[in-house]
């Protein structure tokens, strides 16, 4: 009676409690949760709740300070510095990495070899940004004996303009040449018949060009002026002829003498390989140069991590590394583009460039969206590559706000700034994430 008394009609039934679709208890749930839950508010809720409250004590942490710390974000130069390049980070590194990673991931679509090509572009993600901090410190270097960047670019540049083969070779003692506007000049005119020595030290023996040869002491000719050119040093006290041409010395084989009269080159030539010269009969009346081009210094290359490229240099090493993970994703997201749609351009008669401009890229636009907005989340974080690849002298130009939250709170005792620096960060990356958070499940309903 009971029972149909609850069935009739206008009776209230209760609701049955929902069971789990895995057939879990909500208790034996939580128990298996609690862990993680106590972990996550100890590792991530905690520390952010204090690095709020402590952003608003005094450095020494028994004080209220306000507003005070939050207002250094703005006047400490440091500061403004490091949130200077941090916007440079975030416009331009997950541009470029995005930009590359869609290149590759189309034309590799095309060759044979696009999946090998992938995997070594993928590589650079294996690396620790520690490891791929010291790499770049190393492709960075100064020196074009060790850094590759140098290496390539001085070569370059001395196969457009050599450096001269004698940097630092100048007069000696009681020579007959005095300096001039980079250069050294002859004291004293000079006139047809004459035989000249223009003897010079300072190039060490091993630095001496290959085509060097011993030097020999010209011989006069009527209506012409010879001379010689040479490394007037030989090895051992005592030994050698200062001013003389000895046979263990080696001549300047390729220095460029002028002929100078009233300011004005009348005659040039270039010594042989045995240091010796002749210039014609015009020559005469008028003071021999050694112009300063044969004594300018090695193109030495660029200063890579100098004040004003050290930035652009370390985001190039980030781009390095992370243009393969863009290449991936953005590589997925063209496998599910339909062909149909491609190969339908390409009949109206679009060519490749505008396939790829207003179809490729418009069906991909979700996809670029979500690697850009990953990337500007990871930059907004950047450390390790700044602080490990920018010398001493060159990392305040370079600092970034995640190395001045490091530097504020360990090496120079402002926990409160450094509180505020960690809170202010949160708060930048907070919207962006939110923004990925958003598209990516508009993308999973769809």
């Amino acid at each position: 009676m009971a029972s149909a008394a609850a069935e009739a009609p206008g009776a209230s039934v209760p609701p049955r409690p929902r069971k789990s679709v895995t057939g879990t208890r909500r208790t034996v749930a939580v128990l298996f949760l609690l862990p993680a839950l106590v972990l996550l508010g100890a590792l991530v809720v905690y520390p952010i709740g204090y690095s709020l409250v402590r952003s608003f004590g005094n450095q020494a942490g028994d004080g209220f300070a306000g507003f005070d710390n939050y207002k250094a974000l703005f006047t400490d130069d440091g500061i403004r510095t490091a949130l200077k390049n941090n916007v440079i980070w975030v416009i331009f590194a997950p541009t470029v990495a995005t930009a590359l990673g869609l290149i590759f991931a189309v034309l590799t679509e095309r060759v044979r070899w696009g999946t090998a090509f992938k995997l070594v572009v993928f590589m650079p993600m294996a690396i620790s940004m520690l490891a791929a901090g010291i790499i770049f410190r190393l492709v960075y270097d100064q020196d074009p004996h060790k850094g590759v960047a140098n290496a390539v670019w001085v070569g370059i540049h001395d196969t457009f303009a050599s450096s001269s083969a004698f940097p630092n070779a100048h007069p000696g003692r009681d020579s007959p040449l005095k300096a001039d506007h980079g250069g050294f000049i002859t004291s004293t005119t000079v006139h047809t018949g004459q035989t000249i020595t223009l003897p010079l030290v300072g190039v060490a023996p091993d630095q001496m060009p290959d085509s060097a040869k011993k030097a020999v002491a010209a011989k006069a000719e009527p209506g012409k002026i010879t001379g010689t050119t040479w490394q007037d040093f030989t090895r051992g006290k005592g030994v050698g002829k200062l001013g003389g041409v000895d046979p263990s010395e080696l001549g300047y084989g390729g220095m460029r003498i002028e002929a100078v009269k009233g300011g004005k080159v009348v005659a040039s030539t270039k010594a042989a390989g045995d240091g010796t010269f002749t210039l014609p009969a015009k020559a005469d009346g008028a003071q021999l140069r050694l112009p300063a081009g044969n004594f300018k210094q090695p193109y030495n290359g660029v200063e890579w991590l100098g004040p004003s490229l050290v930035t652009p240099a370390i985001i190039g090493s980030y781009v390095w590394m992370w243009a393969g993970f863009a290449m991936v994703l953005i590589a997925a997201g063209l496998a599910g583009v339909p062909r149909e749609l491609l190969e339908a351009a390409r009949v109206d008669g679009a060519n490749e460039w505008q396939v790829f401009r207003r179809v490729t890229v418009p069906l991909l636009a979700p996809v670029l969206a979500v690697v850009v907005v990953t990337l500007m989340i990871n930059v907004l974080k950047i450390f390790d590559l700044v602080f490990i690849i920018a010398p001493g002298s060159s990392q305040d130009d370079a600092n970034v706000l995640a190395l001045e939250l490091y530097r504020k709170g360990f090496s120079e005792d402002q926990p409160g700034i450094a509180s505020a620096i960690s809170v202010f960060l949160l708060l930048l990356v907070i919207p962006v994430m939110l923004f990925n958070v958003r598209r990516l499940r508009r993308e999973v309903r769809r």
